[in-house]
């Protein structure tokens, strides 16, 4: 009867403290809401950060110029840059942002210019094509 009783109260105590137990794991092993929002806001704005950098150099006269020469509307090639993944966003936006610099900076005629630009307009069509 001693045994009975120790197993029952055994079984009582293990079923008490295994769920506390797992409750207080899981509350380790949960993000908060708040970092959660933090990182969410700051995807956003990284990515709206892009979209204004590649929007920005392909409306450039210099690129229009270019995209116009291989009869590619600069307008269309805007308008779906939102349909773009953020990683490819964020690769389009860096080779926009080193072009630019490197106009400003003398390094590039403005022939080589007219060929990233029209790479980069390329390469914006191809990514919304194979995203569809």
């Amino acid at each position: 009867m001693f045994i009975s009783r120790s197993r029952s109260v055994i079984t009582l105590i293990l079923a008490v403290i295994f769920p506390v137990m797992g409750a207080v794991a899981q509350e380790n092993h949960v993000v908060p809401m708040t970092e959660l929002h933090r990182d969410a806001a700051a995807s956003t704005a990284s990515r709206q950060a892009n979209l204004e950098k590649v929007a920005r150099v392909l409306s450039s006269e210099t690129a229009q110029k270019a995209l116009r020469s291989v009869k590619i509307d600069g307008n269309q090639v805007t308008a779906a840059l939102p349909l773009l993944g953020d990683e490819e966003l964020a690769q389009l936006a860096s080779r926009a942002e080193r072009a630019q610099a490197d106009f400003a900076a003398g390094a590039l005629s403005n022939q080589e210019i007219t060929y990233i630009l029209i790479a980069l307009a390329t390469a914006v069509i191809i990514l919304v094509i194979v995203a569809r």
